[in-house]
């Protein structure tokens, strides 16, 4: 593996730099906030319009491992409203994997060129992080699918216009067989959305199908074969983003604590020195993974590795800065006071669901021991 810098990278990080400094202008932060959208619009469609975001993509860009991890690096470092974008590659990376010719002419333009979004519909509330027990059921009806159940925690749903849907079509006992997965329009009659106004203040929701009718043109992959779509997905999921929330934390700490005078704390520089390593290895393991996606191979546990390692990092460094802080630290923003103008709480709540959105630490612990130490099962 190399991680080295081309001068060619070296340009597409200075092209990056400078459309976050053009578009995540203090209004839309305060909009992503607000609405707790995490999506920055005019930031999505400069980088469309600049062909970036089909650099990105595995597959469908270059290949260059380094392109995809240098423009998600940069949004997550800036910490830019990005999770909609982040959605968009991980999705893109599938359809252009296992979708139709059909279903790629008709979804991948659109998202390459910054206009539509996406969102996942997978988890239930009576499944959780146990894909395989998933109720909502999608029945063959002619040429159509009808669909029928529910999703939580479908995170963009509100602004979606398309959803990557995780569907039961067999019969239980079937193995990883009997589940087909679809790209639908979020515009289908019969799809309800109710948001879920979570503790790290951003929105997600709860998304209803009644008989929803999907044309057979929008399955994603094999009929009765959606684990491996599922897999396809899961593989460019982890570990390719949301690993760098632990750069912009120090960065923001380390200016509250230089102003503050906690900087000349030889305790307070011990922990901040403890996170900078830890964003390190953070970096290079996330680096390993999109080194592996990149070249069209799956990464599920390189993944694994990466998303465990760098999301309970970023919660540990998030809890240490916080207490350090003391009372200011659990001040959030427009609030008087607040350490690092509100940023602080932030990233103490944010860190929260970062650890089991994706997959939880738990399930991905299991798939590290299972796949990647060769140890036996246990559940």
């Amino acid at each position: 593996m190399e991680f080295g810098m081309t001068d060619e990278i070296v340009a597409l990080r200075r092209q990056m730099r400078e459309l976050i400094a053009a578009h995540v202008t203090p209004s839309e932060l305060e909009k992503a906030h607000e609405t707790g959208t995490n999506i920055c619009l005019p930031l999505y469609r400069a980088m469309g319009e600049a062909g970036l975001i089909r650099r990105a993509v595995p597959g469908v860009g270059k290949g260059d491992p380094l392109e995809l991890f240098t423009i998600t690096n940069e949004l997550e470092k800036a910490a830019a409203p990005f999770d909609a974008i982040s959605m968009v590659i991980q999705l893109s990376a599938v359809i252009s994997r296992v979708g139709s010719q059909q279903l790629q002419d008709e979804v991948l333009p659109r998202l390459m060129t910054g206009e539509s979004l996406v969102c996942f519909g997978m988890t239930e509330a009576d499944a959780g992080s146990d894909l395989a027990a998933v109720q909502t059921r999608a029945e063959r009806d002619g040429d159509d699918w009808i669909i029928n159940g529910s999703k939580v925690w479908t995170t963009m749903a509100h602004v979606a216009e398309w959803a990557f849907m995780f569907t039961r079509s067999g019969e239980r006992g079937d193995g990883r067989a009997g589940y087909t997965t679809f790209f639908i329009p979020m515009d289908t009659p019969g799809i309800r959305i109710e948001p879920i106004w979570t503790m790290s203040t951003e929105r997600s929701n709860t998304t209803f199908f009644d008989d929803v009718r999907v044309p057979a043109r929008y399955v994603l992959g094999e009929v009765d074969q959606g684990w491996k779509t599922l897999s396809v997905m899961l593989s460019f999921e982890r570990g390719m983003g949301n690993t760098a929330g632990g750069i912009p934390l120090l960065r923001r700490f380390a200016d509250w604590a230089k102003q503050s005078g906690a900087i000349d704390d030889p305790l307070v520089r011990d922990e901040m020195a403890r996170v900078a390593i830890d964003n390190e290895v953070s970096r290079l393991l996330t680096q390993r993974t999109v080194w592996r996606a990149a070249q069209g191979e799956l990464a599920g546990v390189e993944g694994s590795i990466a998303k465990v390692f760098a999301t309970e990092a970023y919660q540990r460094a998030a809890r240490t800065f916080q207490a350090a802080a003391g009372p200011a630290g659990t001040l959030g923003f427009g609030e008087p006071d607040a350490a690092a103008g509100g940023w602080i709480d932030h990233d103490a709540r944010h860190s929260i669901p970062q650890t089991f959105q994706g997959g939880t630490s738990e399930i991905n612990r299991n798939n590290i021991a299972e796949r990647h130490l060769g140890l036996p099962r246990t559940r």
